[in-house]
């Protein structure tokens, strides 16, 4: 690396597993860095990361927190992911600008199915990085048991960066394998120099061949030394290593312990000398660093209580100066990040991670630059998750009702993985998201940012209902004489059943001017204005019904006459329909790792669901692929029985499919439901 290269601002995501220690690691980090005087503890809320009232209380991340600092004189920016996977539209984001990702994963074999989306995630998209095993000073598995897990799931090879060195049941240390140099822990503080012990000098000795070996597959040179048996002198080996990671061809793994500082200065220094610069995320997002304006990604959005919205961007290419204009605003504050702490800058330079203030036109995504032209060849960015749960929500002061529309529309530009929709089925403002946690998080934002107290509860299921039977011809009067203009509309309908999917359909048999053309229309908005309701309370489909026969007065006769007509001909004719209800049906396919698609399938089966077939998940080793018709109706607490059996990494995609019929007991209880919603 050149010095001057080395002195770009470069970025790192640290990502993982929910309860992983990520934000211990950023707090041990900014403590080694210098940038806090004391590290704190999540339990004791005193983390820089997880400032807001909603993580705190659930001591978690839910959203991305940048940090800026300097370590041994060179600035970075770190980004504190969520782990949750509810909230992983927050980490996808952040790692499409990171220039390395810090993978931090428990010392526990069993658990490390959990880093599946993630590493997943960063192979596609090919994306350096590392894993970190924290917690080591409380682990109780091999480290090598961990690895193998974690190499099940990874599509790149895995290489020790460094064994453990044990001490009774707790790890007290480590070897690094490419210096041969043995390190003690010592909380708070830089790891000691240490002789190397001779317990671990057969494990350093064979892990360090495996090491070369994994490097040896990317370079002939040091194949043909192995060969040799000649030992490759220590600045070849970290010079094919830095290659290989910042190509993304293999993943280095380190040991520590994050909030007792262990093996966290010896990760900063490997970061330090291999991760990449901002060269190579400009050129991953098809912008050339050297060539053309200046260019910046904005990858998350704040809105903050007292400096209204903050757009989080990274400078892809030049430099951006405050006040100046990009996509046709004017940057309004120009500022580094630290949790929710800002300090102004007077610019920013390529390789920065910055926010801009009050860009109110700017979306996440969003591609920056001073004329307002994209570059040609600028990656798309990818498209939010689908939404897995919903919920219905309504204001607790009906004054707040207007309100509530554009405080949610705050927080989908926070979060573009949270959607809302009005639904016009059942006149419900809906709030989509990735499960319960997600949804429930935006609530309590509402409360916390804008004193919005909302309800939330189950949406409805927009339940249809059509008719088996028709019926030649039902007649429909309106007559009433109150003095004067009186009003008359006779008309004589048929109704039958359309085949599934057929919708309404209104036609005019009419010949001789029994009912003028200009009432006719009138009778066709009186007939769907009664489907809007039927015989079981429901939205009428897949209906035929043709008006073949009427009267009308010369005087008396109206188009309000006629239309109610119209309406009184099928509240007459449609109970003798055979009328029946119509549920919607999904088609779901359900991802999950092999081990659980056995209590998957029960999962379908029990919620009425027909299993259509399952295989392997394309791209995803290991995993499997089910898909299943399942009704509506069971479908609101899917993710949250899918997630409890996978140890929180299953999840679904859905799409509608068709309307069934539901007849029997069930279909009774939610005739009678409506009925007594509607009295």
């Amino acid at each position: 690396m050149t010095e001057r290269q080395a002195s770009r601002p470069r970025c790192a995501a640290i990502i993982g597993p929910y309860l992983s220690g990520k934000t211990s690691l950023l707090e041990a980090i900014l403590f080694a860095a210098g940038a806090i005087p004391k590290q704190g503890l999540v339990k004791d809320h005193g983390t820089v990361g997880d400032p807001s009232p909603e993580a705190r209380a659930r001591q978690m991340s839910t959203e991305v927190i940048a940090a800026t600092t300097t370590y041994l004189g060179e600035p970075w920016v770190f980004l504190d992911c969520p782990g949750n996977i509810e909230f992983a539209q927050e980490t996808y984001n952040a790692l499409m600008i990171a220039d390395i990702a810090v993978v931090v994963c428990e010392p526990h074999a069993e658990r490390a199915v959990t880093l599946a989306p993630f590493l997943k995630c960063l192979d596609d998209r090919e994306i350096p990085h590392v894993v970190f095993i924290n917690k080591m000073d409380t682990a109780a598995e091999s480290p090598g048991d961990v690895v193998a897990a974690l190499q099940a799931i990874s599509s790149r090879p895995l290489i020790l960066r460094e064994v453990p060195i044990r001490e009774g049941d707790g790890i007290v240390g480590y070897v690094d394998l490419v210096s041969e140099r043995a390190y003690s822990y010592r909380p708070g503080q830089s790891s000691a120099l240490v002789q190397l012990p001779e317990t671990v000098l057969t494990e350093e000795q064979k892990a360090r061949t495996g090491l070369l070996e994994s490097l040896a597959d990317f370079d002939d040179k040091l194949l043909e030394q192995l060969l040799e048996e000649v030992v490759p002198p220590t600045a070849e080996v970290y010079a094919n290593l830095t290659r290989v990671l910042r190509a993304d061809r293999v993943v280095p793994v380190f040991f520590g312990a994050a909030e007792r500082s262990g093996g966290v200065r010896r990760l900063l220094k490997a970061l330090r000398h291999e991760a990449p610069g901002p060269e190579a995320v400009a050129a991953r997002l098809g912008v050339d660093p050297k060539a053309g304006e200046a260019v910046a990604r904005c990858f998350k959005t704040y809105h903050m209580p007292h400096t209204g919205k903050l757009s989080l961007v990274r400078i892809l290419r030049g430099e951006v100066a405050d006040n100046s204009s990009m996509k046709g605003e004017r940057v309004s504050g120009l500022y580094h990040l630290t949790a929710f702490n800002l300090a102004k800058q007077s610019r920013a330079v390529f390789g920065e991670v910055v926010a801009f203030g009050r860009m109110d036109g700017v979306k996440t995504g969003d591609v920056l630059t001073p004329s307002g032209k994209v570059p040609d060849g600028v990656a798309a960015w990818p498209a939010p998750l689908k939404p897995v749960y919903a919920q219905a929500l309504k204001a607790e002061k009906q004054a707040d009702e207007v309100k509530l529309s554009g405080m949610l529309a705050r927080l989908v530009e926070e979060d573009p993985s949270l959607q809302v929709e009005q639904n016009a089925d059942t006149n419900e403002l809906v709030l989509w998201g990735q499960g319960t946690m997600h949804v429930q998080v935006a609530l309590d934002r509402l409360q916390s940012k804008y004193k919005l107290a909302v309800k939330g509860r189950a949406p409805q299921v927009p339940y249809k209902e059509t008719i088996r039977k028709a019926i030649a011809d039902v007649h429909g009067r309106h007559k009433r004489q109150t003095g004067g203009h009186g009003q008359f509309g006779d008309v004589h309908l048929e109704i039958k059943p359309l085949p599934r999917g057929g919708g309404f359909e209104f036609i005019d048999a009419v010949v001789g001017g029994v009912v003028p053309r200009q009432f006719i229309p009138a009778v066709e908005a009186g007939v769907r204005e009664y489907m809007q309701r039927g015989p079981l309370g429901f939205k009428l489909v897949d209906v035929s019904v043709r008006l073949f026969d009427g009267q009308y007065h010369s005087v008396d006769s109206s188009e309000m006459a006629f239309k109610t007509a119209g309406r009184l001909g099928m509240a007459e004719g449609l109970p003798k329909c055979e009328p029946v209800l119509l549920e919607p049906i999904f088609k779901v396919e359900i991802a999950v790792p092999s081990e659980f698609t056995s209590k998957i399938q029960r999962i379908v089966s029990g919620r009425r669901g027909q299993i259509l077939g399952f295989d392997a998940k394309p791209g995803w080793p290991g995993w499997d692929q089910l898909t299943a018709f399942l009704p509506q109706a069971e479908m609101q607490d899917l993710i949250v029985e899918l997630r409890s059996v996978t140890l929180g990494v299953g999840t679904f995609d859905w799409q509608f499919d068709h309307l069934q019929e539901l007849t029997g007991r069930l279909a009774d209880q939610i005739v009678q439901a409506r009925a007594e919603a509607a009295a």
